[in-house]
């Protein structure tokens, strides 16, 4: 799965190259040129559906991105000093963002991924803005003692992070996850979540290649999330792409669908 990492960071490449840029990513270009897929085409345009989704999918990418800055920024503000990036693919925010002293992240993923990446990084002799550590380790092992091995400390607050990756998890492997990610996080910790739309499997899984991202997507957001999340002890707030991306100037032309709602951008709080 992790060359869908890969695809990611071309879209990352794309949005960076926009003089209106949401933000930027000077290493995204890098990692997708690295995984043979810079300059890969778009559908083709006879395709028009392929390309419908393909244009969805990308735009969500772009605003989920920003999103997620946005709310690392604020934690950062906030004093927390730990971050943990779950399934953190090709994510450059260690290099692109600023991050006060004393910053910690983390990079949890397999050692495919992590190990394809870092040769990219020495290759374009990238040094991060803070203190980083790579985790290689699968989600469905015993990542908690990993990481606190690499050295997190569950005692003071993180920021979480788990970016398009829900989706691809079954339901009992959502729930332990959040189960774990709450046993790490003490009071004030910070958590930022991407959640599929309700209906959005149907949509993109019904007729996606074989191998593609959408052809490995199980998982849809709960009817109720900030319901589903006070259960594990977070305070959340859900927003949907459409409100955010209004915020951010990108504001999506075609009507609502029913399915936009409640909201799968999501921040939450640990009290």
């Amino acid at each position: 799965m992790w060359a869908t990492a890969v695809g990611v960071a071309r879209v990352r490449a794309l949005e960076t190259a926009r003089e209106d840029a949401l933000f930027r990513d000077p290493l995204a270009q890098a990692f997708a040129s690295a995984g043979g897929r810079w300059p890969s085409s778009a559908p083709r345009p006879e395709d028009e559906a392929a390309q419908r989704r393909w244009l969805a999918v990308s735009f969500s990418i772009v605003i989920r991105t920003k999103f997620l800055d946005d709310l690392l920024q604020q934690a950062s503000a906030s004093g927390i000093r730990q971050v943990v990036l779950l399934g953190a693919g090709m994510d450059s925010r260690a290099f692109r963002m600023d991050w006060p002293e004393g910053t910690r992240l983390f990079e949890v993923d397999t050692g495919a991924p992590l190990d394809f990446k870092a040769s990219v990084l020495r290759q374009e002799r990238a040094v991060a803005r803070c203190a980083r550590t790579t985790v290689a380790v699968d989600l469905r092992e015993d990542w908690p003692g990993a990481l606190a091995a690499a050295g997190h400390d569950p005692a003071v607050p993180t920021v979480w992070i788990a970016e398009g990756l829900l989706i691809y998890l079954p339901e009992d492997a959502v729930e332990l996850l959040l189960a774990r990610i709450g046993a790490q996080s003490a009071a004030g910790s910070r958590m930022g979540l991407t959640l599929g739309s309700r209906g959005v499997v149907e949509r993109f899984g019904a007729d996606a290649a074989p191998g593609s991202a959408a052809s490995m997507w199980v998982s849809e957001m709960p009817d109720d999330p900030v319901g589903w999340l006070a259960g594990h002890g977070w305070e959340a707030a859900g927003r949907t792409l459409r409100e955010c991306a209004a915020a951010y100037g990108r504001p999506i032309s075609t009507p609502p669908q029913r399915e936009e709602r409640p909201g799968g951008l999501i921040s939450a709080v640990r009290r």
